[in-house]
């Protein structure tokens, strides 16, 4: 509660009777009574989802600035994040060719000048062209045309209260346009001094004691203004600890769940030892188990012979570990829900394959779901290559089928007579219907949405059994972040003669000759990929970028190869009408967007040459590599990049020295953050207000650790100490129930 008499409340702050009965009390009080705000500024805070007190406490800094000690301009060097204190003397905007406004602004201070660079922000001319007095300045260094330029720099006006008391530690928060840093540190200030005494703690004292975390009230005010750096770092492993604690809570709360419902049990023992499997009475069987002819022989020997019949090459070790790991899942009389990571090249679809090859024997159905048409097809033949040699049929779902073709499709998958079906996000139509769909495996699952997954999982035969794949290593603690509900298997070994793929990386002024190089690949007989840029997140404009250069190569380099094209704006039917020439070894290169990134399977392909390499993430540039090696030919990869800073070329260099993809995402963790690195931002809420998963990942654990156990013990969060976790949980972080049905 606020304090109740004049002299002990901040000035500015009112009483609860001078606030509207609507308003609420306490930390429920709207943000309108904090001094500082009023009126005025309800309207730009709340577009920072400030709405009452409780909002302002929990609003963090992002940062915090030492303005004890900044740096002279001079002393300024490349890559450095910087804090700079000047007086702007010179303002400039300018329109770009492609309609942007480009503002510049030379800040100056005695020891020399630095160029501020901001992008499609008008309004900051309204705040600086003119002004004469002095700024703060935040952002990375970076070598300009002209000396040092910092692009789209944080900034704040200096004014005559901030010279009163400067040298100091100053919390930095998140902004929105029209709220400056003043308006929120008053009011973070206001809630502070006055309403911190209302703060209950969710967490109950003995996991305080366990786990050695301080009390939210102390953690809220050494946060907001740290008395040491100890006590801040204190407030952080609390606050980080409380929020890893919700998300784990909830993953743990849904796995105990799906561990307690009712699934299909796979009678896989059976099926190891050869022993007769019978549908049960009044269910639909499929095809394989007619009494006569060949499959009725095949399906009758032990599933590990039929594996051997079916796989054209020997499994490794990793493979057949997972392999029993999915196949005890099946066995038990919970639904299954297992990840399979693997690196590019390891062998998932083997696995995948196994694992409905018990299901269909076992005599229910299984369908698989890839993001892309391209990658559906490719499942489809591979897989249907496969299942024909021992008995089973394999049918196509996609889009762009003719309506003769889907019809045949839909009645095979209706009647049972096709025992997988294979497709994209049409797998899921409500016209799609299966006779006992048992066990459904999900391709690349980050690019599905919740309620695709989930529509597929409802057309099976009771609570379908569910195996998720991806070809993204991803790190341990997005794993726990992302999957903590789901098991999580790792095939960490390649295939045996698969050669490491030789990486190499050029600047653009050398081109020519790894053009060059590619023409001697070819002429020897081997295929290549040209990977344009990735100019923009637009599709459009990366299939402008593709053409332009399939054009160049055509008219110049590649002018007697056969060159095809590839990139996202196309028709499907000529996508594929491509791809099918690229296999087909009737193109020699084919120039291409990232829609290559996954999935598609040339091992006649050994040369892979990425323009700008530099514009891509370190996982993807590994995806993208991942295209070549697929055969037992040495393959290789050239990086063409003008790596101008050190984490560019660092950045370079650690694709040349590795090609282990978990190494590699780390590393692209720790660069570009979880949302980049997979596109979680499609897949779950994480966006923490102030855990890191690059930095806190052993508190990651520990908050895993700890919800493990208060699950086992009070799976429903019903005892009295740990009301008020159930009640945050439902009400201030709901978003993830998104994560929890992954």
């Amino acid at each position: 509660m606020p304090p109740e008499s004049a002299s002990e409340r901040p000035p500015g702050v009112k009483p609860l009777e001078e606030a509207s009965p609507r308003t609420g009390s306490g930390l429920d009080t709207p943000v309108q009574y904090l001094k500082g705000v009023g009126p005025r500024w309800v309207k730009p805070l709340e577009k920072l989802g400030l709405f009452t007190v409780r909002d302002v406490l929990h609003h963090l800094p992002r940062r915090y600035e030492d303005r004890r000690n900044i740096p002279p301009i001079r002393e300024l060097r490349p890559g450095q994040w910087a804090t700079v204190r000047g007086v702007v003397d010179r303002f400039e905007g300018r329109p770009t060719r492609r309609g942007m406004v480009v503002l510049r602004a030379t800040l100056r201070d005695r020891t020399g000048s630095v160029t501020l660079t901001w992008f499609n922000q008008p309004w900051i001319r309204r705040q600086l062209e003119g002004y004469d007095g002095e700024i703060f300045a935040y952002g990375q260094v970076k070598e300009g045309d002209y000396g040092y330029e910092i692009h789209s720099p944080e900034y704040e006006l200096i004014g005559d209260e901030e010279n009163e008391d400067f040298a100091r530690i100053i919390p930095v928060y998140p902004l929105t346009e029209g709220v400056s840093q003043k308006t929120v540190r008053r009011a973070v200030l206001s809630a502070v001094q006055g309403y911190l005494q209302g703060v209950e703690d969710p967490l109950p004292s003995s996991l305080l004691r366990k786990y050695d975390l301080q009390p939210l009230d102390w953690s809220l005010r050494e946060i907001h203004q740290p008395s040491s750096e100890e006590h801040r770092l204190a407030a952080r492993r609390r606050l980080v600890f409380e929020e890893f604690f919700y998300l784990q809570l909830t993953l743990a709360m849904r796995r105990a769940e799906s561990q307690i419902e009712a699934g299909i049990t796979f009678p896989v023992t059976a099926l190891l030892e050869g022993r007769p499997v019978s549908v049960p009475p009044g269910e639909p069987a499929s095809n394989l188990f007619l009494e006569e002819g060949r499959v009725s022989e095949l399906a009758s020997l032990p599933l590990w012979d039929q594996v051997r019949r079916m796989l054209p090459f020997e499994l490794t070790g990793a493979q057949k570990r997972v392999i029993e790991e999915v196949w005890r899942d099946m066995e038990r009389p919970h639904p299954m829900n297992r990840l399979v990571q693997g690196d590019v090249g390891a062998g998932k679809t083997a696995v995948a394959a196994c694992a409905m090859l018990a299901a269909v024997r076992g005599g229910y159905q299984a369908a698989l779901m890839a993001p892309t048409e391209i990658l559906a097809e490719q499942h489809a033949a591979g897989l249907a290559r496969l299942f024909d040699l021992v008995g089973i049929e394999v049918v196509l779902l996609v889009g762009k089928q003719t309506a003769t073709q889907r019809r045949k499709a839909l009645e095979k998958t209706r009647t049972g007579q096709a025992a997988i079906a294979v497709g994209t996000h049409a797998i899921i139509q409500s016209d799609v219907e299966f006779a006992r769909l048992g066990l459904v495996v999900i391709d690349e699952q980050h690019r599905f949405g919740v309620l695709q997954r989930a529509a597929l999982r409802e057309k099976g035969a009771g609570n379908p059994d569910v195996l998720v794949m991806t070809a993204t290593p991803i790190p341990r603690t997005l794993t726990m972040a992302l999957f903590g509900d789901l098991d999580v298997s790792v095939i960490e070994e390649l295939p045996p003669g698969r050669k490491p793929i030789r990486t190499y990386w050029k600047p653009s002024g050398q081109r020519a000759e790894v053009m060059e190089g590619v023409r001697k690949l070819v002429e020897g007989g081997k295929q290549a990929y040209i990977v344009c840029p990735m100019v923009s997140e637009s599709e459009k404009m990366q299939a402008q970028a593709a053409e332009e250069l399939y054009r160049d190569l055509v008219a110049g380099t590649f002018r007697d190869l056969r060159v095809g094209l590839l990139h996202g704006q196309m028709k499907p039917k000529d996508k594929e009408e491509v791809m099918e020439r690229f296999r087909a070894h009737e193109l020699d290169v084919l120039v291409s967007t990232t829609v290559i990134e996954v999935g598609v399977d040339v091992p006649n392909a050994t040369a892979m040459v990425i323009e700008d390499a530099n514009r891509f993430g370190l996982s993807q540039l590994h995806q993208l590599r991942g295209r070549v090696g697929r055969g037992a030919d040495q393959s290789f990869c050239v990086l063409v990049a003008d790596a101008r800073t050190e984490d560019a070329r660092s950045r370079m260099a650690i694709l040349q020295e590795t090609t282990d993809g978990f190494k590699i995402a780390e590393e692209d963790l720790r660069l570009r953050g979880p949302g980049e690195l997979i596109g979680t931002r499609q897949s779950g809420n994480l966006d923490f207000k102030i855990a890191d998963l690059v930095i806190d990942g052993k508190m990651l654990e520990v908050a895993r650790q700890a919800a493990m156990e208060v699950v086992a013990k009070d799976p429903h969060l019903a005892a009295p100490s740990m009301k008020r976790v159930a009640e945050r949980l439902r009400e201030e972080r709901s978003d993830l129930a998104v994560l929890a049905t992954s």
